[in-house]
């Protein structure tokens, strides 16, 4: 068979064959990578790709058996190339039917691909058990064909025909596609003639030839689709990092038209239309939207629509993003009911304002403002009633100080106003009183809520203290408030002021580690006889050598709370001093310790958890004004255990006739100021009433301030068992010592009815 075809068709056939493998190679890398997801039809994405391709394999076969086919002796070897040649002819026609199906997303072909494999294999079949067809013999080179081959190479390729010139009816085909379906019609023309008998040297030739034309325009199909995909893959390259500048943007520029201006370049350059424009709506909730638009008559596709829609929310995003930080920082900064600057902001802008001040030689006033009843107002009309309480005042504020001073909510219900080049003290003044007289809050009632204004000033030889200054006008609105004065102005005097309680409390502070604060004991005596019968712990102040007045200090303590150290160390002692002396011992006790919710506590560990009965708390009539039930429980739970609660000072303080029968008292002391008073007839029948009342009650009787030998006798003939005073010992350290009295005070007159023996 080696003479019946031209030498130059083999060549050509093997050059092709090996040109396609190659070819074949790249297209099947090309179908794994981005061509088969981003570029092909619909069907070729599903996988109709590889049925191309496998097509294209048989193709190739095909081809190359029809080269071995002219080079190979005739024999054995030619039969079994011819064999082979036919099955690669039926893979091929057979492959070609989905792979139509795949390049042209026609209608399914299940059905014939599977009656086509079947016709072909039942060919095979015949072609290797009978003659029908194929002779198994070669005439002048030329091999013998049966009856049937015609008819088994027509219908299957007919079939195709007709399935391809229903697609092609119904499918818009691009310039390479028309390329690879004429080529396709040729090929099968090809194929057809060779199959018209007798067999000839031309016949044997197109069988060698006809898969050319289609194996040929499927290679230029295949070069079209990977010079598509590279240009594909780098458009959309020019995508990715075009969206990567953008981002880029989006997190650097100061505001969001920036972001706007670069996606719209952005999207112009990569589409190449310089009519792309691109719009920012602003929706509720800080919510924002972006468009992009060209022109009407430009059609856009699906990557690009794609790029647009990323851009877009590339901007959306950053817009979103700068409204959440304005608004962020605002909350860090400014006070969300009032608008007003925060405690923060005011700290930073009065820290630069007195830096300024400072190097331009100029001084700054502050004004802080308080809201007087502003919480029995609220707790009266409700927090919304208060909400607006305080917007009004912030808008009185601005009205009133105008646009040059700095204001801020310092919290809850103060204001702070800064003003920069300080007037004087007279317009500082004037201005607080306008802040206090024209406020006018909502509501009728009758008490609304005003303004107390404290006033503080800095000069230019001050040393720059921000928290200084706040703190100095801060006290001077305390000090208006406490005088009731309205406003107030932190001069000479109130630094002084101030200066001397900062020392004394540093100086107090010092004397509780120290060991400055002592105990002395006071005696409580038996009235008739003058005995001892219990001691009055009093703590006293020994500072530089001498002992400083309770007045000094003592007020001081229990505002700061250093009197509960001082408390507690004064059970410590009383525990010490009632077993030193063997005697009943008696602790004043401040409101302020009253007010600790671990006083029970706080008296178990100072005073021991033995020897209650021993013990004596005295409660002020003040004390009793603070948390009602928490002072209720605290001295029952006290008492419980055996503890006596004496109410002191009685009669000076408030209510005290209805809280004698809803506290668990026992013992009452009456005040020194009644006790001065006994001589006359209005204070006697006072001390009749109240020793009346402690009777009714069931309480025992303490007089306080004897001084006089009158005021003793008249105590002792209405009754009083029990007193104390400086006659009959004032408190030391040691325990005074006095003799009992032979003769009743009341059967005596003169001096020396008591006789003081120094302990």
């Amino acid at each position: 068979m080696s003479g019946s075809v031209p030498t130059w068709s083999t060549a050509i056939q093997l050059l092709v064959a090996g040109v396609v493998v190659a070819l074949c190679a790249l297209q099947a890398g090309w179908l794994r990578g981005e061509g088969q997801d981003r570029v092909l039809p619909g069907a070729l994405r599903s996988g109709g790709a590889a049925w191309i391709l496998y097509w294209s394999l048989a193709l190739v076969v095909v081809t190359l058996l029809n080269g071995l086919a002219t080079l190979v002796p005739a024999g054995p070897a030619t039969e079994l190339v011819l064999a082979l040649r036919f099955a690669a002819l039926g893979a091929g026609v057979t492959l070609s039917l989905p792979a139509v199906q795949a390049f042209t997303g026609g209608p399914s072909v299940r059905l014939l691909t599977a009656a086509t494999a079947t016709w072909y294999i039942g060919a095979t079949v015949l072609w290797l058990g009978t003659d029908l067809l194929y002779g198994h013999q070669t005439v002048g080179g030329l091999p013998q064909y049966g009856v049937l081959a015609t008819a088994v190479d027509l219908v299957p390729v007919m079939g195709l025909g007709l399935y391809v010139a229903r697609v092609v009816q119904v499918t818009r085909l691009t310039a390479v596609g028309a390329l690879v379906t004429v080529a396709g019609f040729a090929s099968a023309t090809f194929l057809i003639a060779s199959s018209i008998p007798p067999p000839s040297d031309v016949t044997e030739l197109l069988k060698g030839v006809w898969v050319l034309p289609i194996v040929v325009g499927m290679q230029i199909w295949a070069a079209s689709g990977i010079t598509t995909v590279r240009r594909e893959s780098l458009r959309r390259t020019r995508m990715r990092d075009a969206l990567a500048r953008v981002g880029n943007v989006a997190w650097l520029a100061p505001t969001t038209a920036e972001v706007l201006a670069a996606a719209t370049e952005a999207g112009r350059e990569v589409l190449g239309d310089p009519t792309v424009t691109a719009t920012l709506r602003h929706l509720e909730h800080d919510r924002f939207v972006t468009e992009f638009r060209a022109a009407p008559d430009r059609t856009t596709d699906d990557d690009e629509r794609a790029f647009l829609q990323d851009l877009a929310r590339v901007v959306s995003g950053a817009a979103e993003r700068q409204a959440l930080t304005d608004r962020v920082c605002r909350a860090a900064s400014f006070d969300a009911l009032t608008g007003l600057a925060n405690r923060p902001s005011l700290d930073r802008h009065l820290s630069q304002t007195l830096e300024a001040a400072a190097r331009d030689g100029s001084g700054v006033a502050l004004l802080f403002c308080d809201l007087d009843g502003f919480k029995l107002a609220n707790d009266r009309h409700g927090h919304s009633w208060g909400d607006q309480l305080l917007v009004h005042t912030a808008t009185h504020l601005r009205d009133v100080l105008g646009g040059t001073a700095y204001l801020a909510r310092h919290g809850g219900d103060e204001f702070v106003a800064v003003l920069p080049d300080a007037p004087d003290t007279a317009v500082l003044l004037h201005l607080a009183r306008r802040l206090r007289a024209e406020i006018d809050p909502p509501g009728d009632d009758v008490a609304r809520p005003g303004l107390t204004v404290g006033v503080a000033t800095w000069a230019p030889d001050d040393v720059p203290d921000p928290a200084g200054l706040l703190r100095e006008a801060d006290l001077a609105m305390l000090e208006a408030k406490r005088s009731h004065a309205g406003v107030g102005f932190f001069d000479e005097r109130m630094r002084a002021e101030v200066a001397s309680r900062a020392q004394v409390r540093a100086e107090l502070e010092t004397a509780l580690v120290t060991g400055g604060i002592l105990a002395h004991f006071q005696p409580l005596t038996d009235a008739m006889t003058l005995e001892v019968t219990s001691l009055e712990v009093l703590a006293r102040w020994q500072h530089d050598g001498r002992l400083r007045p309770p007045a000094e200090w003592l007020p001081l303590a229990e505002e700061t709370g250093l009197i509960v150290e001082v408390g507690r160390q004064m059970f410590i002692a009383a525990r010490a001093g009632m077993e030193r002396f063997d005697l009943p011992v008696a602790v004043n006790v401040a409101a302020r310790q009253l007010d600790e919710p671990d006083f029970v506590r706080h008296v178990e560990e100072s005073w021991g958890t033995d020897a209650w009965d021993r013990l004596t708390i005295e409660v002020t009539e003040s004390a009793l004004l603070y948390d009602a039930l928490h002072v209720r429980a605290s001295l029952t739970a006290l008492a419980a255990r055996g503890v006596k609660i004496a109410l002191d000072d009685f009669g000076t303080g408030y209510n005290s006739l209805s809280r004698l029968s809803e506290l668990p008292l026992h013992v009452l002391k009456i005040d020194r100021a009644f006790v001065h008073d006994i001589g006359t007839t209005q204070g006697a029948a006072v001390l009749r009433a109240i020793l009346a009342l402690a009777e009714a009650h069931g309480l025992e009787v303490v007089a306080e301030g004897v001084e006089r030998l009158t005021e003793l006798t008249a105590l002792i003939d209405m009754g009083v068992v029990t007193v104390q005073g400086h006659m009959l010992g004032r408190p030391s350290a040691n325990l005074p010592v006095r003799a009992r009295s032979t003769t009743a005070p009341t059967q005596r007159t003169g001096p020396d009815a008591v006789a003081v023996v120094p302990a």
